[in-house]
């Protein structure tokens, strides 16, 4: 073999690598973006199942902050001649089993949503309990009356956590 051919046949094989590169370049884009597409059609039908039940589980949210909102509790959850201490684990229990019915919806918000919501929770049972701990707080009637005239000088604790999931349900649209 000569040089003249290995030269003619690197002549021919040049443009055929090239045309090779070239045509696996190509192909390579098209099915990445064939793979995006695909992907954002998948996105899309599962946003049209998952946003109603997204919008369901923040108006459930809602609810359940607006339950254990301490104006709603108290009015909702009389002390019917209880004791003091009866009756702030009442209220605390209520608030535990309005949350129990509520927990699967932390899965259709965002962990942020879900956390202040539990600090939400917590902070009005943080508040109840200060105020069973309070030297003039003697009666279940006193009791409910000391959390109510906190909440006139305050807002409740779940105030915030339902501004956050406005915030959170605007950002859908």
């Amino acid at each position: 073999m000569n040089s003249e051919s290995v030269i003619d046949m690197l002549l021919f094989a040049i443009p055929s690598l090239i045309t090779g590169l070239i045509a696996y370049y190509f192909f390579k884009e098209h099915t990445k973006n064939e793979d995006g597409r695909r992907r954002y059609l998948l996105k899309k039908d599962l946003q049209v199942t998952a946003l109603p039940l997204r919008l369901q589980a923040y108006e459930r949210l809602t609810l359940f902050l607006e339950r254990i909102s301490p104006n709603n509790l108290l009015i909702r959850v009389s002390p019917s001649n209880l004791s003091k201490n009866d009756y702030e684990v009442l209220l605390v229990q209520t608030i535990e089993q309005e949350l129990e019915h509520n927990l699967t919806q932390q899965i259709y918000v965002s962990e942020r949503c879900w956390g202040i919501i539990s600090a939400a929770k917590n902070a009005t049972i943080q508040l109840i309990r200060k105020a069973s701990l309070l030297e003039k707080t003697t009666t279940a009637d006193k009791l409910r009356e000391v959390i109510l005239t906190e909440m006139i000088e305050k807002r409740p604790p779940s105030d915030a956590a339902m501004s956050f999931i406005k915030q959170e349900v605007s950002d859908l649209w």
